[in-house]
C-alpha cells in the first residue's frame, strides 16, 4: 500500500489553484524583497488527491478520537496538522509537550482567600484558556515521545477527558499528538502504557509523488469523510456486529498488555481500544472508505495482530451463506477476490461435508461450474478434490464433475476416491458407446 504525507515546507497561505493569490513584489530595500521572495514561497495550493494516509488521519479526526502520529523527523507531521486545520477551517493550538511542566496540563494550584472553605482550584494555563474562548480548534501535541513521564501522566486526563486542570475543553476541539520513535528522538522516552492506550496511532511516512508535487507548489487537501445519512444506523449495527462477534470468538484479545516496553508505547488490545475499533469501524463503514484506510485505523487502534485478525473476520462475515449457493447453484454470486472466493467454496464443501447428502453434493459440482464460468479455475482444485473424495459409491458422476475433470486436472491428483469416480464415468461413456 502506498502511503503519502504533507511535508513540511513553509506552510502556506492554503487557497485552490483557482484562488491562490497573485503577489507583486515591493519596491524598496533588499531585506523587503527578500521578504517577497519568501512570501511567493510560502504560498501554495491544495488539490483532492487519494492519500490513504490522510484519509485515515481525517477519520479519526471526524470521529473525535485522539491519534498520535509517528514518524521520523522531516518526514511532514507538523506541517500536515497545519494544512488539517486549515482545509478544516479550525484554530490550530500547538503545544510543545516535552518543553511544558505538569502543571501545564494538571494545572497550577491557586490559593484564594479561604482555601479551607474554597478550596485550592487548579489554574489552566493560556492556551486552554483561548481554546474554551473560541469554542473550537484543533489541539496538537507535538514532541510526545520526548515529554517527560511525569507530564505524560499529567497528560492522561487532557487526552481521555479533555480536562487541563479545573477547565473543560469544548467538544469541539480535536486532538492529534506526534512522536518520533525513541531511537531518532531528541533524549527521548518511550510513551507509557496508559497514554499509548489512549490515541489511535498512525505512521507517518513521505510518498515520493506526493513530495514533488508539493515542493512543485500543490499539496493534497484533507478533507472530512462524507458521511451518508441513510447508512449510518446500518453502519453502527455492522460495527457492533463485527467487534462483539470478534470478540465472542477471541476472548484473549479483549485486554491483552504487549511483553516489551517499546510494543506497550503503541497500539494494544483493550476495551478502550477495541471500543475506539468499534467507532472507527462504523465512520469507515458509513463513510465507504477503502480497506487500505479501514486497516490503517483498525490497526492503529488495537495493534497490528489483532487488527489484521478483525479484517480477517470482516471479510469472512462477507462470505455468502453455503446454504443459499447449494439451494441455486445456477445464479450463485460468489466473491470477486480470489482469496475470498476460495474461502467460499470452501465453506460450500464443509457444509456439504457436514450433511453428506446425494442432492447436495451434485448441487455442490454445480456451483463449483459457476465458479469456474466466472472466475479463476485454479481455485477449484483443493475444493474439488475434497468434493470428490465425499463421494459415496453408489453415486453417479454428475456431468459437472466431468467438465471439471479436464480443467483442475483431478485425473492427475492421487485420490483413491477421484479415480474411481472417474473410472466409473469412463466405463459409463464405453458402454454407451458399444450400444
Amino acid at each position: 500500500m502506498t502511503s503519502s504525507t504533507v511535508l513540511p515546507s513553509p506552510v502556506p497561505a492554503v487557497g485552490t489553484p483557482e484562488t491562490a493569490p497573485a503577489h507583486t513584489p515591493r519596491a524598496g530595500t533588499q531585506l523587503a524583497l527578500a521578504d517577497d521572495l519568501l512570501t511567493l514561497l510560502r504560498t501554495t495550493t491544495t488539490e483532492p488527491r487519494p492519500d490513504d494516509q490522510l484519509e485515515a488521519l481525517t477519520v479519526a479526526v471526524a470521529a473525535d478520537l485522539p491519534v498520535l502520529l509517528w514518524g521520523e523527523p522531516g518526514v511532514g507531521k507538523t506541517a500536515a496538522l497545519t494544512q488539517l486545520a486549515a482545509s478544516l477551517d479550525l484554530p490550530l493550538t500547538t503545544v510543545i509537550a516535552s518543553v511544558h511542566e505538569p502543571s501545564d496540563f494538571s494545572g497550577l494550584p491557586i490559593v484564594g482567600d479561604d482555601p479551607a472553605v474554597q478550596g485550592v482550584p487548579m489554574a489552566p494555563p493560556q492556551w486552554a484558556v483561548e481554546l474554551v474562548r473560541a469554542g473550537r480548534g484543533l489541539l496538537f501535541l507535538d514532541e510526545l515521545s520526548t515529554a517527560t513521564p511525569a507530564v505524560q501522566a499529567a497528560l492522561l486526563r487532557v487526552v481521555l477527558e479533555r480536562r487541563v486542570g479545573a477547565l473543560q475543553l469544548p467538544p469541539d476541539v480535536r486532538i492529534v499528538a506526534a512522536a518520533n520513535p525513541r531511537a531518532s528522538a531528541a533524549d527521548g522516552w518511550e510513551l507509557s502504557p496508559p497514554l499509548a492506550n489512549r490515541f489511535v496511532h498512525l505512521y507517518w511516512v513521505h510518498d515520493r509523488d506526493v513530495v514533488v508535487r508539493g515542493l512543485s507548489g500543490v499539496w493534497p487537501r484533507a478533507e472530512l469523510p462524507r458521511l451518508v445519512p441513510e447508512r449510518l444506523p446500518k453502519a453502527v449495527a455492522f460495527a457492533r456486529r463485527a467487534v462483539c462477534g470478534f470478540l465472542e470468538a477471541r476472548p484473549t484479545l479483549i485486554h491483552r498488555l504487549p511483553n516489551t516496553e517499546t510494543r506497550r508505547g503503541g497500539a494494544w488490545p483493550s476495551p478502550r481500544s477495541w471500543e475506539a475499533a468499534l467507532t472507527l469501524l462504523a465512520f469507515g463503514t458509513a463513510a465507504s472508505v477503502s480497506r487500505e484506510v479501514l486497516a490503517l485505523l483498525v490497526r492503529g487502534a488495537v495493534g497490528d495482530g489483532p487488527g489484521l485478525e478483525l479484517l480477517a473476520h470482516l471479510d469472512r462475515m462477507d462470505l455468502p451463506d453455503p446454504e443459499s449457493l447449494l439451494a441455486d447453484p445456477a445464479s450463485a454470486e460468489l466473491p470477486v477476490r480470489g482469496d475470498l472466493r476460495q474461502a467460499a467454496l470452501e465453506a460450500v464443501v464443509t457444509a456439504i461435508g457436514a450433511r453428506p447428502e446425494r442432492e447436495r453434493w451434485e448441487a455442490g459440482w454445480a456451483v463449483l461450474v459457476r465458479a469456474m464460468e466466472t472466475g479463476a479455475p485454479d481455485l477449484l482444485v483443493a475444493p474439488a478434490t475434497t468434493l470428490a473424495a465425499l463421494r459415496r459409491d453408489d453415486w453417479e458422476v454428475p456431468e459437472a464433475m466431468e467438465r471439471l475433470a479436464g480443467v483442475v486436472g483431478l485425473a492427475r491428483r492421487a485420490d483413491r476416491s477421484v479415480g474411481r469416480a472417474k473410472a466409473s464415468a469412463d466405463a459409463r461413456r464405453a458402454t454407451g458407446a458399444r450400444r
